[in-house]
């Protein structure tokens, strides 16, 4: 591995974004809470959160090696930290839809800019899926001490106290510190750049890219994979709350506990790769998360307990079971996108990031409207029963795309 030092930096920086990122699920339940804000109002804060990040990577993505991905990382870190400093100070809903646009435009400078950066830094397509998927299990790592951490500052017993705001002077300096060390890191990235093109030449590039069947099949597999996992993650902690009646704290560390599931599901899929073909791999992935689905959802709509008694020592076992889905689904999203990353010239990996972020978050925001909607008009056992369609397309999808792979491969 070379440059041992952006290596850290790459690691520290998806780790603070992915608390940033996925605080939108606390969020989401704390504004129903502080502000009195209806749950389909709340789901916006997913798109001013995935929306910006689907522009800039689209509009940016193909020439973020001409501004220098250091330097695009060191601009989307400077702006979080920013905005995390000032949300303690905010009165309103309006500045929480202001603070996700931020780090939406800030993830998309950082994501692009570090998948371009894998390329440059690994040797060979092993390497690049161990490093994507040890990169994707820091992020899972993150979103798990995030919701722990965050969990301690809500006051379960005041609807209205504000004290869990200032969490964001604790991000706002890991933003700095994350600045600080990506500051002193060097990184050669002439491996990224092609001389005398022009920014009509990237854009072609790009295009060029979304017409070939391989990719199209791909794209639409991590959109409706994100669809998928952003349903489930953002709404985690409202479905803990309002169907098993938990108290708001439990509820956040319940994401926590899906978060730390998915950590390890994607830690071990890199073990597993090396002996099962990804196919198969992800295919069980996939049948094991609907089994859950449609054995834990059941059981979660004829619990009935206290909100005010239950603790992790007497909750039901549906509480503990829903989350182990994030075992089975976290491997998906790393082992598709090194898929097709590896099999791409490295000064084509910043325009193939875009289009992976581009898409991830509009899965992402679609996924998290509709199930804000279910969940408001029916209940959220109905939303999570939603989760079925996306699994089986893109168990569909996996299918085709591996036909499509393994044709590239005899080409």
């Amino acid at each position: 591995m070379k440059n041992p030092l952006i290596t850290i930096s790459l690691f520290f920086n998806y780790f603070v974004f992915a608390i940033l990122l996925n605080s939108v699920g606390t969020v989401i339940l704390q504004v129903q809470r502080n502000f009195d804000i209806s749950k389909s109002d709340a789901s916006v804060l997913e798109g001013f959160k995935d929306l910006p990040i689907a522009f800039a990577s689209f509009i940016l993505a193909s020439f973020l090696p001409k501004i220098g991905l250091k330097k695009s990382m060191l601009i989307g870190l400077a702006f979080v930290t920013i905005a995390c400093f000032l949300i303690p100070f905010s009165d309103g809903f309006w500045y929480f839809k202001l603070l996700f646009f931020v780090i939406g435009i800030s993830f998309a400078l950082i994501k692009v800019s570090v998948f371009a950066t894998i390329g440059i830094i690994t040797k060979g397509v092993k390497e690049h899926g161990s490093f994507m998927s040890l990169l994707e299990a820091t992020f899972m790592a993150g979103i798990l001490i995030g919701n722990v951490v965050i969990s301690q500052y809500v006051n379960d017993n005041d609807p209205k106290s504000r004290e869990w705001l200032t969490i964001y002077w604790m991000l706002s300096g890991l933003s700095f510190i994350a600045f600080l060390l990506l500051f002193i890191a060097k990184l050669d990235e002439s491996e990224a750049k092609i001389a005398n093109t022009t920014l009509k030449k990237d854009f072609q590039a790009m295009f060029s890219l979304i017409i070939k069947p391989l990719i199209i099949v791909f794209i639409f597999s991590i959109f409706f994979y994100v669809l998928l996992e952003q349903s489930f993650q953002t709404w985690f902690p409202t479905f803990y709350q309002e169907i098993l009646h938990a108290p708001s704290s439990m509820a956040i560390q319940a994401g926590a506990i899906l978060a730390g599931a998915s950590f390890i599901g994607r830690l071990l899929s890199g073990f597993v790769l090396l002996r099962v073909r990804w196919i198969y791999f992800l295919s069980i992935c996939l049948i094991i998360v609907a089994a859950i689905v449609l054995l834990v959802l059941p059981m979660a709509k004829s619990t009935v307990i206290s909100n005010e008694t239950m603790t992790w020592f007497n909750a039901p076992l549906v509480v503990y079971l829903l989350p182990i889905m994030g075992l089975f689904l976290a491997p998906i999203y790393p082992i598709l996108n090194s898929t097709i990353l590896s099999a791409l010239p490295k000064h084509m990996h910043s325009s193939m990031s875009g289009l992976i972020v581009v898409f991830s978050a509009l899965g992402g925001t679609t996924g998290s409207i509709i199930t804000g909607h279910v969940f408001e008009k029916f209940d959220g056992t109905t939303a999570f029963y939603f989760s079925l369609i996306p699994i089986t397309v893109i168990f569909i999808l996996l299918w085709i795309l591996n036909k499509l792979v393994h044709k590239m491969e005899l080409s």
